[in-house]
């Protein structure tokens, strides 16, 4: 959790504890492995006892990164999650994000908040059509990433398969740090590279605890009884392949995204992963500089505050019907109490009732530090993308919002829950689940990239609000929001002229053909793809 000390000792103390905080996300297409992996990351650093219940300490069973009953029933995660955890003299602040595509918005957001990436790819499958939007966000940011590939276990691709089909779908050179001695029920284990060490696999009950790993070198004796002459032979060559053609790793190459280092293992079973924690470690930065809009530099060791609201959340703890805002800390030191100004509300707040997390689990802290990713109670104050800050406001605008291409209307089944129904929408639309439009109306208009928001809005409304409603889809392919509301005249019976939750007006269009005939016809006529500032 995050770490509390003497006021007094914070800035002699600070700088060293800024160096030693990790914040990163787990990145992956569905059913790669990303959850399974949070959890056995979880484990290893003693978050956890137990894997696959998921127990935290104290027993507590209700404590994981997919903890939205939805999540549990569908066995997907659809809402990021934070947990904060220590390894060795480490901080780490995990966040786990959501693996539809869906859901890319949140993911986004989530990434404005990390430093660096594990990227998760399955042994037997590759690079896969999600891996890809994660990564090129990531790349686009700057965010260096590690790549395990998963699921050794099972049958898999070769090795330098692997290694090319990620070269040339990504274009980011691989340095394996770890070579996989055979996959499936083959699978003996891995050899490390740079240190020519020999790990052998041992498979644990349900990969449940943290798995022991006879460390060995190539010169074992026991190596080809083994593996067997055949595939000992491969494994030979692949290792002296790996030795002369592959390039040496280059941690500034690394931190500018140009080369991933990559490791196997199988998270399933446990394996590798106390490997990928080390490595991922030593690789990792600590929080970096950020550059606010006016090209001027937020640095994590500035003596001012300075944080910026990526995400907000209700109803994680359904008994006490409270607002979440997610905060992630960029500079300066965080003390519980204090008074920070928020410039679009342009006055200040005290930050009274801070929460580190750990899943849906909450615990009270005193003080956090650039990296930290930290909860405030939330009574309808923040919004996302908010900047919280002491001394000189400074603006860092760092979260996007995208243009829906899923339309439905919004139906409330049994109207004396009407209530309920208005305040399920203001909530849930201010959280970004979905985009809400003519709020105001008796069925309004959600828009978002795809279905399976509407199934979790719809979900969540009838779930935490008592609100029954149905949703019923719109002829609606793409939308834009308009600049100068004077040209609203200009568009035909076939578009829709809609307001969100800022009464920022925004067209809708039957088709994407229809659009840009549009803008060919009226290049006078701004069409933006996020709400004018």
């Amino acid at each position: 959790m995050a770490t509390s000390t003497d006021s007094t000792n914070l800035n002699f103390v600070g700088e060293n504890l800024i160096s030693k905080r990790r914040t990163f996300a787990i990145i992956a297409h569905p059913d790669a492995g990303k959850t399974t992996l949070t959890e056995k990351l979880l484990l290893y650093g003693g978050a956890i006892h137990l894997a696959g219940q998921v127990r935290a300490k104290k027993d507590r069973r209700g404590t994981r990164s997919d903890w939205m009953k939805l999540e549990q029933e569908r066995g997907i995660s659809i809402n990021t999650s934070v947990m904060q955890f220590s390894y060795g003299d480490y901080v780490l602040n995990l966040l786990d994000t959501p693996g539809h595509e869906d859901f890319s918005e949140d993911t986004y957001r989530t990434l404005m908040a990390v430093e660096s990436a594990i990227m998760i790819l399955d042994g037997a499958r590759g690079v896969e059509p999600r891996t890809i939007k994660l990564f090129e966000i990531c790349k686009e940011r700057k965010i260096p990433i590690i790549t395990f590939i998963n699921k050794m276990d099972l049958p898999a691709k070769e090795t330098f398969e692997l290694l090319d089909n990620i070269e040339n779908v990504l274009g980011i050179t691989c340095v394996p740090f770890v070579l996989p001695m055979g996959s499936g029920t083959y699978f003996k284990g891995v050899y490390n590279i740079r240190e020519n060490t020999l790990h052998r696999f041992e498979k644990t009950v349900a990969g449940a605890f943290r798995v022991p790993e006879k460390v060995s070198g190539l010169d074992d004796p026991e190596l080809k009884d083994i593996m067997g002459e055949r595939d000992y032979g491969r494994f030979i060559d692949d290792v002296s392949m790996a030795r002369e053609m592959l390039p040496d790793f280059d941690l500034d190459l690394f931190h500018a995204t140009e080369i991933t280092p990559v490791l196997f293992g199988s998270a399933g079973t446990n394996f590798g992963i106390e490997l990928l924690l080390n490595e991922f470690l030593k690789l990792a930065p600590p929080p970096q500089k950020v550059i606010a809009d006016d090209g001027s530099t937020i640095a994590p060791t500035d003596g001012d505050f300075r944080a910026f609201v990526f995400k907000l959340q209700a109803n994680m703890n359904k008994a006490h019907r409270d607002r979440v805002a997610f905060v992630r800390i960029l500079s300066g030191v965080f003390e519980r109490g204090m008074q920070v100004f928020v410039p679009r509300l342009e006055k200040n707040v005290k930050l009274s009732s801070p929460v580190s997390f750990f899943g849906q689990e909450r615990s009270t802290i005193d003080h956090a530090y650039p990296g930290d990713v930290i909860g405030l109670i939330n009574p309808r104050l923040y919004q996302i993308g908010d900047m919280l800050c002491t001394g000189d406001v400074i603006k860092y605008s760092p979260l996007p919002v995208f243009a829906p291409e899923a339309f439905a209307s919004l139906i409330l089944i049994d109207t004396s829950k009407s209530k309920a129904f208005r305040k399920g929408i203001e909530e849930l639309s201010e959280e970004g689940v979905v985009q809400v439009f003519n709020s105001d109306q008796q069925s309004p208009i959600v828009g978002g990239i795809g279905q399976l928001q509407f199934d979790v809005f719809k979900f969540r409304l009838e779930d935490e609000y008592g609100a029954s409603c149905r949703i019923e889809p719109l002829g609606f392919e793409c939308s834009r929001w308009i600049k100068n509301d004077s040209d609203i005249n200009k568009f035909s019976r076939f578009d829709k002229i809609v307001k969100d939750i800022f009464n920022n007006n925004v067209v809708l269009f039957e088709t994407r053909y229809r659009m840009e005939s549009f803008t060919g016809d009226h290049p006078e006529v701004e069409l933006l793809h996020h709400p004018p500032k």
